[in-house]
């Protein structure tokens, strides 16, 4: 028993050492967001919510085409923008376990 339990941790130590680094290189030289940033980002998920309620059943080929290349070029802008938050495997692993061990 004492030996699974041993396991076990080591595996989750082993978990929560694995990050992705270009992610976490990426968010440290990130610059504070702006408030015209905010504001842009704001219009790009309003735009977003537009094209998503559209009725695209009426629309041509071409049509549709165009408006799949703004969503793509909106989200590759909103994530050069926004970045996030990003987790690695273990230490969502970790925060479930402790989770679990408090509730």
């Amino acid at each position: 028993m004492k030996r699974l339990r041993l396991r076990i941790l080591i595996g989750v130590l082993l978990l929560a050492s694995v990050v992705l680094p270009i992610q976490a290189e990426r968010a440290n030289k990130r610059p504070a967001m702006t408030h015209t940033d905010s504001l842009r980002s704001i219009a790009i998920a309003e735009r977003l919510i537009e094209i998503k309620e559209l009725d695209k059943s009426n629309l041509k080929a071409s049509e549709k085409k165009a408006l799949r290349k703004e969503v793509r070029e909106i989200k590759k802008e909103d994530r050069a923008n926004g970045g996030g938050l990003y987790l690695s495997v273990g230490s969502i692993i970790i925060i479930i376990l402790l989770l679990i061990l408090l509730l």
